[in-house]
């Protein structure tokens, strides 16, 4: 299947992040799309509130941090 010019450039804008990531792996080997475990400490107070914020979207804690961080 031949694609053309048009065709092209609509599916990279539709997949710019994917292919985003992917030219930053060729780059450096170092996958943006995996997961990795981390420990830290919050104090009693911002635990509380992101278990708060857990039991109502349904979300784990992990992917609640990760949209705080990744909309800014």
């Amino acid at each position: 299947m031949q694609l053309n010019k048009r065709t092209i450039e609509k599916i990279m804008k539709e997949n710019k992040e994917a292919f985003g990531m992917l030219e930053h792996y060729d780059k450096t080997r170092e996958k943006l799309w995996a997961r990795q475990r981390i420990y830290l400490t919050l104090n009693a107070k911002v635990l509380k509130k992101l278990k708060e914020i857990k039991e109502k979207t349904g979300k784990p804690i992990s992917r609640i941090i990760e949209d705080a961080i990744s909309s800014t």
